[in-house]
């Protein structure tokens, strides 16, 4: 199959970039590796009558440090995090999690900002960079607005880009020198979405832990009071006084009802603690 017929357009800047947006309005769809686009071009679940193509703006291309956090530019690729390209302010962390998305030609083409805003709860960045304290700054001609990677989400394939609007910037926070990290995934074969995932970064010294778990039929969960799966505030020992029930009993809460999938997702979310400790 092959798409429905659409104009193109190709700025050089991001003013022009908008500006095209603007005057496609809620027809016009953005392109950056397409890497999510394509398919959904070709099977024709999206039909816009224009696509602007952001890959020759050299401003979404960008990464700088801007004193405690690092500042992505959307169109950053997978392959520029994975290789190194970019300063990582996470201690390994976003190259890690860079190196396991799908297929290295998806990596070399596939960026930060699309994945994003594509918000497939399954994509690795979408829980990651939630689990990292992440936010988005998103522009169009109206303005500016930023948010963070949580409240960017609001559910499966859903997010807050308004028509005319894009994802300009990623803004990483520096990660403690005591927070601990991990992220696990699991798949039926290596390039596949997965269907477990968990995030975390918990930092004993601060008492503080971010837990997120994708790959469910809506945003990821965001754990508001991570400290109830520990029995109290987050210390060292946190691994050893873990509380599996307790963590079972809050997905349910959260909407995971169906006991098969609560299962994958609790035994991800465990090794998750293990290996952050």
């Amino acid at each position: 199959m092959k798409p429905a017929p659409f104009a193109y357009e190709r700025p050089r800047d991001l003013s022009s970039a908008l500006t095209s947006l603007a005057g496609g309005g809620p027809a016009a769809k953005i392109m950056a590796g397409g890497q999510s686009l394509g398919p959904m071009l070709n099977l024709r679940l999206v039909a816009p009558e224009l696509i602007v193509d952001v890959t020759g703006v050299d401003e979404l291309k960008q990464a700088d440090l801007d004193g405690g956090e690092l500042v992505l530019g959307a169109c950053v690729t997978h392959a520029d995090i994975e290789d190194g390209r970019v300063p990582d302010v996470t201690g390994g962390a976003m190259r890690a999690v860079a190196a396991n998305i799908a297929y290295r030609a998806v990596r070399n083409r596939g960026t930060i900002g699309g994945s994003l805003s594509h918000a497939d709860p399954s994509a690795d960045w979408v829980s990651a960079l939630s689990a990292l304290g992440a936010s988005v700054t998103l522009r169009s001609q109206a303005g500016t607005r930023k948010m963070s990677i949580s409240e960017f989400v609001t559910g499966a394939l859903q997010s807050c880009l308004e028509p005319g609007e894009l994802v300009v910037t990623v803004h990483v926070p520096k990660r403690s020198g005591s927070a601990q990290w991990a992220y696990v995934k699991t798949c039926r074969k290596t390039g596949e979405f997965a269907h477990g995932l968990c995030a975390v970064l918990i930092d004993p010294g601060a008492g503080t832990a971010r837990i997120v778990i994708g790959a469910i039929d809506a945003a990821p969960i965001l754990v508001l009071h991570p400290e109830e799966m520990f029995g109290g505030p987050i210390k060292g020992d946190y691994k050893e006084r873990f509380d599996a029930q307790v963590a079972d009993r809050l997905l349910s809460a959260a909407g995971v009802s169906e006991p098969a999938h609560r299962h994958i997702h609790l035994t991800v979310l465990k090794r998750a603690i293990r290996e952050a400790a």
